[in-house]
């Protein structure tokens, strides 16, 4: 194997090749690991207007754990039949869940009308 060409004369290694395939591999497999572990995921919480106070602090602290693990959350309400006439309701949950997880993240969409739904995205804060 040759180490350095520019060099007078040139610079060659003596060496097994099979353990310089094994030891190319071993790192290029390493790089990939490192890469999926940066890789930042939408997690989705789906949320009713009207929900009751103990279900709302369950998905809060889902919401809360995938911002600390760096993984966007999209927030979905979903309306069913009349309920989408008083969407102020669903505005209202989506603003006090931005407000209950801004010490962890930021809104990244403001809340929009999909059909028979409303959603916002939250993104993690950049660590500091």
């Amino acid at each position: 194997m040759e180490v350095a060409a520019n060099a007078k004369p040139p610079v060659c290694r003596i060496m097994d090749y099979s353990k310089y395939k094994f030891e190319k591999n071993k790192k290029e497999k390493e790089a990939r690991k490192k890469q999926r572990q940066h890789q930042v995921d939408i997690k989705e919480i789906k949320f009713r207007p009207k929900i009751e106070e103990h279900d709302y602090n369950v998905k809060l602290k889902h919401i809360r754990r995938f911002l600390t693990d760096g993984d966007k959350v999209k927030i979905i309400i979903r309306y069913r039949g009349r309920e989408i006439m008083f969407l102020d309701s669903g505005t209202e949950l989506l603003n006090k869940i931005s407000v209950d997880v801004e010490d962890l993240g930021t809104m990244e969409k403001k809340p929009e009308i999909l059909g028979k739904q409303q959603m916002i995205i939250i993104a993690p804060k950049a660590a500091k």
